[in-house]
C-alpha cells in the first residue's frame, strides 16, 4: 500500500505559514535576522569557505544582504541564484553587479560569465517558507532548490526564523533533507 499524497498537506501548511510569516512584527523579524546574520557570519562553516551560495532574500525571509557584503569584503567568491524555465544556477556577482527582478520578483542578475554547481560550493544558504528542525524544508513550492542541491545538499544550510520552525514537515521523494536549520538565538 502506498502513502498518502504529501501534496495536498504541504500546500495546506504553506499557506498556513504565509499568513502566520505575514504577522510576524518587524520589531522580531530585525531583531531576529540579526541573530541569524551574526551565527551564520561566525559559524565554521562560514570561516572556513572560499565559496558562497546566498540567496536575496524577499520580505518575511531572514536577510541576506549584510551577509552579501561581509562576503565581498572577506574576499570569498560569492553566488547568487538565477532561475531560468525550471533550472536554477549559481551565478557568480560581485560588489558592483546590478541586480534586477527576476522570476518571483526575486532580484537576480541579467548578466552573468560563471556558474558554479552545487557541489563546487562551500557554503549554500538556503531560503524556506518554514523548516524543521531535522533539516525538512518548505519552501514555496517550485522546487528549484531540490532540483539544484539533490545529491549535493552537503554544505547547504537553511535560515529560517524560529517563530516559522514546524516539527512535522511532509515530504515528497524529490525533497532533499538539508544537514542544517540556523534560526535566532536570543
Amino acid at each position: 500500500m502506498s502513502s498518502p499524497d504529501p501534496r495536498p498537506e504541504k500546500m495546506r501548511l504553506r499557506a498556513e505559514l504565509l499568513a502566520r510569516r505575514e504577522s510576524l512584527p518587524a520589531g522580531y523579524l530585525a531583531a531576529a535576522g540579526e541573530s541569524i546574520r551574526q551565527q551564520v557570519l561566525s559559524s565554521p562553516r562560514y570561516l572556513r569557505a572560499e565559496s558562497l551560495f546566498v540567496y536575496l532574500h524577499v520580505p518575511g525571509e531572514p536577510p541576506t544582504d549584510r551577509i552579501l557584503r561581509r562576503a565581498f569584503e572577506d574576499g570569498k567568491k560569492v553566488y547568487v541564484p538565477k532561475c531560468l524555465g525550471r533550472e536554477m544556477l549559481a551565478v557568480r556577482i560581485q560588489a558592483s553587479t546590478p541586480l534586477f527582478p527576476g522570476a518571483f520578483g526575486i532580484p537576480e542578475p541579467r548578466e552573468y560569465t560563471e556558474t558554479a554547481p552545487a557541489q563546487d560550493l562551500d557554503l549554500i544558504l538556503v531560503p524556506c517558507v518554514s523548516a524543521a528542525p531535522d533539516g525538512r524544508r518548505l519552501g514555496h513550492g517550485a522546487g528549484y532548490y531540490d532540483r539544484f542541491l539533490s545529491g549535493h545538499a552537503e554544505n547547504a544550510v537553511c535560515l529560517c526564523f524560529r517563530r516559522m520552525l514546524c516539527p512535522d514537515i511532509p515530504m515528497e521523494e524529490t525533497d532533499i533533507r538539508l544537514p542544517a536549520v540556523i534560526s535566532e538565538i536570543f
